[in-house]
């Protein structure tokens, strides 16, 4: 019988849990699921995973912060970063940090294990036409703020000379399109 590769997933969002391990599962992986980062590092000291996805925006924390503690139990696992708030900002981060890649959701288990398994960048990659709007550098320009102050509502609202409570309406509202 063969063993199972263990993957760890990430994600507040238990639908997508649920429907992330069903697809996975069904492509023979050994899948575990975790709603939180002290739930996602008990199961990898459990049985490390050598694929993970981490959602980057987790309830509590985020999973940049996640990243490290999870390769510091398992160097060789690969894992992606998954989001539906990205930025220039997380992604260098998320990168820099040991993640093999970094998706915007919604993504699908084949583009999920496509980009885990990539080893090499993609020269040919589509450069955008048009540049990116005013709001959305705006958008970029607060999260690289908000990731230098380890997200750090306050100390992000006085670096960037506003209100807190004006920058939490900004950062709940979802990014805005290139």
């Amino acid at each position: 019988m063969e063993e199972k590769i263990p993957f760890l997933i990430v994600d507040d969002d238990e639908l997508f849990c649920q429907v992330m391990a069903r697809a996975m599962k069904r492509r023979g992986y050994d899948v575990m699921v975790a709603n939180t980062p002290e739930k996602a590092l008990e199961l990898a000291k459990g049985n490390p995973p050598d694929y993970a996805t981490i959602d980057l925006k987790l309830t509590e924390s985020s999973g940049l912060k996640l990243l490290p503690e999870l390769l510091d139990i398992q160097p060789e696992c690969r894992a992606v970063i998954l989001t539906g708030y990205s930025s220039i900002a997380t992604a260098v981060e998320a990168i820099k940090l040991g993640a093999v890649n970094y998706l915007c959701k919604p993504a699908d288990a084949d583009e999920i294990l496509a980009s885990l398994d990539s080893e090499a960048g993609n020269p040919d990659t589509e450069i955008a036409e048009n540049p990116p709007s005013v709001n959305r550098l705006t958008w970029e320009h607060i999260q690289r703020v908000l990731q230098e102050n380890d997200g750090n509502i306050s100390a992000t609202a006085r670096s960037l000379g506003m209100h807190r409570r004006t920058l939490q309406r900004k950062l709940q509202k979802r990014p805005v399109k290139r």
